[in-house]
């Protein structure tokens, strides 16, 4: 979702392929319920799902492209031109139209909102997004966050210990809270002035060291009592840093012994959990949703050496932005088109065929206009600072020179 490969990378196209087949779960699942009801299945959910995905892909393959550049502002710069181009644009026309479709009627339009979607940090800071999957970049961002952290105190090699702390805490903190502890619009205010402090310092190099550690705690803080369901937050930092430890494991780094112990405690939360009412986190739906996201990328290590279906790749590299605009447009087409539910199954096929062809070419031009554009942009940057300033890895403070890596 967040880590677009070029096709040219083989060796990363098996991840691409997981990243098409996670969006287009995601996708699924927002458009069976309106399209075609009777083939939405009840057995596990196709949106966890496909999340899971995305979030064990970012844990195996984001504190990979940080140590491989082994520089923290190379790091921030590419992040920030990846994520946030496509999201303000896709968020400025959601809240354009609403006076034509209110996408998500209920999310307030103040300065607290504003706060919480210039951080990403939307679903630990009790604000809700003005497009319903931007709530999964809250956890894409704390990982971050908390990922720079460790690799500036050098703990970032701990991934299998991680994991299992943090399974341990979606256990404790299903059993003791029923939602976050911070709430109110201060804490948006209070995180934005942190986060945009801190990321000025990680770009630049001033303070580099206690910015990302200001941060890494902050964003602990609010996962743990700030999440609008404490244990789900928990549980996707157990999930992506399980995937770190898988890339450990295959580099000869680490163990998987503590990334099943991590899978087989975030499967068992919901038996104990006291906000485990919805119908996904039903103790069986949910077992069986963790294991199909583990088994799907148990597959996807084991062909990744032989040649994956290219239309798979080519939906991974346009994921994010497939992820970001298919809610918007399929509540703009579901406006136009009327009520789909009570419709004859050759219509409901028909209306999906169109829909979703709609969401491809959309996707597929957004990536091309404004994806594509940022990131080389944002590499342009990287590169032109670097040969000015110098490199500093996780040795570094105020007054380091450089560290080599």
């Amino acid at each position: 979702m967040s880590e677009a490969s070029a096709p040219a990378q083989p060796r990363l196209a098996w991840l691409d392929a997981l990243r098409g087949i996670g969006a287009l779960a995601v996708v699924a699942e927002h458009m069976t319920p309106w399209f075609l009801p009777s083939v939405r299945p009840q057995w596990f959910h196709l949106g966890v799902y496909g999340i899971f995905v995305f979030f064990l892909v970012s844990g195996y393959i984001i504190p990979a492209s940080l140590e491989r550049h082994g520089d923290v502002r190379t790091f921030w710069l590419s992040r920030v031109f990846r994520l946030y181009p496509l999201f303000l644009a896709v968020g400025l026309l959601v809240v354009a139209l609403h006076w034509w479709v209110p996408v998500r009627e209920a999310v307030e339009r103040d300065w607290a909102s504003v706060a919480g979607h210039a951080t990403m940090l939307l679903d630990v800071v009790d604000v809700a997004g003005v497009a319903d999957t931007m709530w999964t970049l809250s956890y894409e961002m704390v990982f971050y966050l908390m990922v720079t952290a460790l690799f500036m105190v050098r703990l970032h090699h701990r991934s299998g210990l991680l994991a299992m702390l943090f399974a341990a805490g979606a256990v404790a903190t299903g059993v003791l809270m029923t939602r976050g502890v911070l709430t109110g619009g201060w804490v948006a205010y209070v995180s934005c002035a942190v986060f945009a402090t801190g990321l000025v310092c990680l770009i630049t190099g001033r303070f580099r060291r206690t910015a990302a550690a200001v941060l890494g705690v902050m964003a602990l803080t609010l996962l743990v009592l700030g999440s609008r369901v404490p244990w789900v937050g928990v549980a996707v930092l157990a999930l992506m840093f399980a995937g770190t430890a898988i890339y450990r494991w295959e580099r000869g780094e680490g163990r998987l012994w503590p990334v099943a112990v991590t899978l087989v405690a975030v499967a068992c939360v919901p038996f104990w959990a006291i906000m485990a009412g919805w119908w996904w986190v039903q103790p069986d739906i949910w077992i069986t949703t963790i294991v199909l996201v583990a088994a799907t990328f148990a597959a996807g290590m084991a062909l990744r050496g032989r040649r994956v279906p290219r239309v798979l790749v080519w939906l991974g590299l346009v994921s994010y932005s497939l992820y970001l605009v298919h809610h918007p447009l399929l509540r703009y087409f579901t406006w136009v088109s009327g009520d789909l539910r009570a419709e004859p199954l050759p219509y409901q096929l028909a209306m999906t065929a169109l829909a979703l062809t709609m969401v491809v070419l959309v996707s597929a031009f957004t990536y091309r206009f404004v994806e594509r554009p940022m990131q080389e942009l944002g590499r342009r940057i990287a590169r032109s600072r670097s040969s000015t300033v110098p490199a500093r890895g996780p040795a570094e403070d105020a007054s380091a020179t450089s560290a080599a890596r």
